[in-house]
């Protein structure tokens, strides 16, 4: 969907699954209020769905009401679908195939947290490109092969707009505020809710490398530790090696093999996302954080970082306080 399409996503479904996640489905919805709010105007409104109608509850134990059934699927703009725990028993037969009706609609389909899930197991997510919670990612790729899945907190492809859990709906939403009411009312929603930086499609997830290798790679663990304590003095790999007892070479290995990058290219995206955290969120020049992530020039940095952002500091700087309201 292009920017005009996404600005005119008016009534917004949310279809509740049992157990789904109330952090997510909250910073979900609040921000479309707080956008109603702030503007003075009615730019969303939205309806509690589940599959037959009846409440839901969340994984805390709490239920929203009112619910209803879901009506004809042309009445909504979006289909939002909201997982949590015990998604493969939520994604029913009867909520499959409403999501289904709703895609035979052309309705813009969503996701947040696990809702990932229910979209796939439903077919309608083959040949796009998709966000689930991390600690789904590696079995719902397994699982549907069709489906390219990304560590983004969220993607938007087409029509489909899919969504880490936690508080990453809050960031996915104000990425829907701002194009249809301004960068400044989305800036504006963020402070409200004291976010101090709104995160975008290409920021990822972080995921604990414990989750992404699993226990018995010590070494792999240690090296990884060390790496993120010496972001500023960079440690020659070498010596790495060898304070941890393996050779460089067994080490390249298990970063290949568990990572599918090296142990330099790791290093590497280690300081370059730390130096990222410091251009949007704190006050330092684009010289201090050259320095403080363990680069030895400008440009060295400048490149290194257009190689994996897509574009130099400098302009991440800028465009944040763009974003931000700081200059025109």
């Amino acid at each position: 969907m292009g920017p005009q399409q996404i600005a005119s996503l008016s009534h917004i479904a949310f279809l509740l699954l049992d157990q789904f996640s109330m952090i997510a489905f909250s910073n979900a919805v609040e921000p479309l209020r707080m956008a109603n709010y702030l503007s003075r105007k009615k730019l969303y409104r939205w309806s509690l769905l589940s599959a037959d109608g009846e409440p839901v509850s969340a994984s805390n134990g709490l239920s929203l009401s009112p619910i209803s059934a879901p009506g004809p699927p042309q009445q909504y703009d979006m289909l939002i679908v909201c997982g949590g725990c015990q998604v493969r028993e939520a994604a029913t037969d009867k909520v499959q195939a409403l999501i289904r009706r709703f895609a035979a609609q052309s309705v813009p389909l969503g996701s947040i947290c696990t809702g990932t899930f229910a979209l796939a197991r439903a077919g309608v997510l083959n040949g796009y490109r998709c966000a689930i919670h991390w600690e789904n990612l590696l079995s719902i790729s397994e699982e549907f092969p069709r489906t390219q899945f990304t560590s983004d907190l969220f993607a938007l492809d087409r029509d489909r707009f899919t969504c880490s859990g936690g508080t990453a709906p809050l960031d996915f939403m104000c990425h829907l505020i701002r194009h249809k009411g301004g960068k400044s009312l989305a800036a504006d929603v963020s402070v409200q809710f004291i976010v101090d930086r709104l995160r975008d499609d290409g920021d990822r997830q972080h995921i604990p490398l414990l989750a992404r290798i699993g226990t018995g790679h010590e070494a792999l663990l240690d090296a990884a530790l060390s790496m993120e304590s010496n972001i500023e003095n960079p440690r020659s790999l070498e010596h790495l090696a060898a304070e941890l007892g393996v050779s460089l070479r067994h080490l390249e290995r298990l970063f290949k093999r568990y990572l599918s990058t090296t142990p330099a290219q790791y290093y590497l995206d280690l300081r370059l996302r730390r130096a990222r955290e410091l251009l949007l969120q704190t006050n330092m020049s684009v010289m201090e954080v050259t320095v403080a992530c363990g680069f030895l020039s400008s440009s060295h940095f400048s490149k290194s970082y257009r190689g994996l952002f897509g574009y130099p500091p400098s302009r991440e700087r800028q465009q944040y306080l763009v974003a931000a309201g700081a200059i025109a």
